[in-house]
């Protein structure tokens, strides 16, 4: 490691696995910040720097075997399922949780901020890994070095939700798009779309997106329709 340090292209492979961090932690930030926005100032920022630790130790443990992760079948389209039901779940979800306690919320958020993380990192390990070329440390310090960015962007995010509430939608809708062109992604149908329904490239995210808000307001309404019925003081 102490070798690399002066060897210009252990700089260049550096710069390179930090470019492409930050180009691809763009939907963590999404996630990170919906997750949070309904936490306190102060459980907002633990569970920010949680998830940003749970990203570096996921990624770099990832990157070892991303490869061949992504050669089994139906892997990819279990995570797009996943990444749906996240997506679902964090458009639904609002400020009207008095029922539920801080630490179940915090708890909550954590656990979807890391396994959004596990699901989205299959795809973008693969290219640090190759910028890395087998530098484990070199792998760690760019993503450390990217984890305030990420930190930064998801704050700027919840900012923006919480004086923007057009962003939750678009956010959530978000994941429903990288969950549509993850499933078509799988080894078990990529091979089949690619010869056969190329068009699912382009339809296949969109109806993502389409399922997580269509879903998402159907049960924001089913909620706000039981809240009108509930008899005053329940």
């Amino acid at each position: 490691m102490i070798e690399s340090f002066f060897d210009p292209m252990a700089w260049w492979a550096l710069f390179q696995i930090s470019i492409i961090n930050i180009l691809l932690s763009g939907d963590n930030a999404v996630v990170i910040a919906l997750a949070c926005r309904n936490l306190p100032a102060k459980q907002a920022k633990t569970a920010f720097m949680i998830g940003a630790v749970g990203a570096i130790v996921i990624r770099t443990g990832l990157t070892t075997f991303a490869a061949y992760l992504l050669t089994i079948p139906y892997i990819e389209l279990i995570g797009s399922v996943l990444l749906l039901w996240i997506g679902v779940k964090l458009f639904v979800a609002d400020d009207e949780e008095g029922d539920v306690k801080s630490s179940e919320n915090f708890w909550d958020a954590v656990k979807i901020i890391v396994i959004a993380d596990i699901v989205m990192s299959l795809d973008n390990v693969l290219g640090m890994a190759a910028a890395a070329k087998g530098h484990v440390g070199l792998l760690i310090i760019g993503l450390v070095l990217t984890v305030p960015l990420i930190l930064f962007s998801s704050a700027l995010v919840m900012k923006l939700m919480d004086r923007f509430p057009i962003f939750i939608t678009l956010g959530a809708t978000l994941l429903g798009y990288v969950a549509g062109e993850m499933a078509i992604e799988d080894p078990a149908v990529k091979t089949y779309i690619d010869t056969h329904a190329a068009y699912l490239h382009y339809v296949s995210p969109i109806v993502g997106a389409l399922f997580v808000l269509g879903i998402g307001k159907m049960m924001k309404a089913k909620s706000a329709k039981h809240a009108e019925e509930a008899p005053p003081g329940s």
